[in-house]
């Protein structure tokens, strides 16, 4: 025995509500109802064949390009700090520069000459055997008629043969001085009382004391000629006569005190040198004279002893 299924119940609603009849001033579709199809959209007809074909309008576009974007920026991290870029220089070219001309060797110059080719006189006679050569009578009337007023001079010391000590200052003789002035007489004896036989007229120049007695030194020059002056016209500055043995006619001065040295300068003899330094027993001393310096040998020089040191 089969049972039959009891019927949906939209059917049963939709037969209900076919039965009533509806108004149809209203086409507003009921709440809860499908709202009605709408009308399909006619098709365009189709081309005849051969005809032109129909291309359907294209949206208008913006023809206005946009704006690029900028271009992002790496980010840097907080360890890396910001670089700038580097601009890199354009290379310049590359010019071969021009050989300067070859400049010959300059020739070695030649060491100047100090000195005149004639020694200068270091002293003159004096201005009574002067007048004494132009007339002996009238110098042996002067002489007369000084020895009536003239006092008793002093007798004269002895001079020391050997190494000594001077009396008056107590410092070795013989010793080294140079003349303090162009004007110096040298005396006879140790006092204005006796006659004058030599005048240096040289400053600097190099003399040796061989004695003493009170305010008097008595002096040997380089030519051997001695006499008596007054301590005053000494001085104790060092200096040296140039007197290069008679083979060289000049003595060289050397940069260094040695024979191969760079010449500084060619001395003749008769020039005045300043004493810079000597060293006991060295065969060389250093010297000053004209502007130039440097070092003659102790052979070639007059005004300082053969082992002596001067500092």
């Amino acid at each position: 025995m089969s049972l039959a299924r009891p019927a949906p119940l939209a059917l049963i609603l939709l037969a209900l509500g076919a039965g009533e009849a509806r108004p149809q001033s209203s086409l507003a579709p009921t709440p809860g109802s499908l709202p009605p199809p709408r009308a399909a959209a006619p098709a365009p007809p189709a081309p005849a064949p051969g005809g032109p074909r129909l291309v359907p309008a294209e949206q208008p576009r913006n023809l206005a390009a946009p704006p690029p974007r900028p271009a992002q920026q790496p980010q840097q991290g907080p360890e890396q700090p910001f670089r700038a870029p580097q601009v890199q220089a354009p290379a310049r070219p590359t010019a071969t520069p021009a050989r300067p001309p070859t400049t010959p060797a300059r020739p070695r110059a030649t060491p100047p000459t100090v000195g005149g080719t004639t020694p200068p006189a270091n002293r003159r006679p004096a201005a009574a055997a002067a007048a004494a050569a132009t007339g002996a009578a009238a110098a042996a009337a002067a002489a007369a008629a000084t020895a009536a007023t003239r006092p008793s001079a002093p007798a004269l010391p002895a001079t020391p043969a050997a190494p000594t000590i001077g009396p008056a200052t107590g410092l070795p003789l013989p010793r080294f001085a140079a003349l303090r002035s162009d004007e110096v007489n040298m005396r006879v004896g140790p006092s204005t009382s006796y006659p004058i036989e030599w005048t240096f007229q040289r400053r600097d120049l190099p003399v040796q004391i061989v004695g003493e007695f009170q305010l008097w030194r008595r002096i040997r020059d380089a030519d051997g000629a001695e006499g008596w002056v007054h301590s005053s016209t000494l001085a104790g500055r060092r200096t040296v006569l140039v007197r290069p043995p008679s083979a060289t006619p000049e003595a060289t001065l050397r940069r260094r005190a040695e024979d191969g040295a760079a010449a500084v300068a060619r001395i003749r003899p008769g020039v005045i040198a300043r004493i810079r330094e000597c060293e006991a027993d060295a065969p060389w001393c250093e010297v000053q004279v004209s502007g130039h310096r440097g070092y003659l040998r102790r052979a070639e020089i007059w005004g300082v002893g053969a082992t002596e040191e001067i500092k």
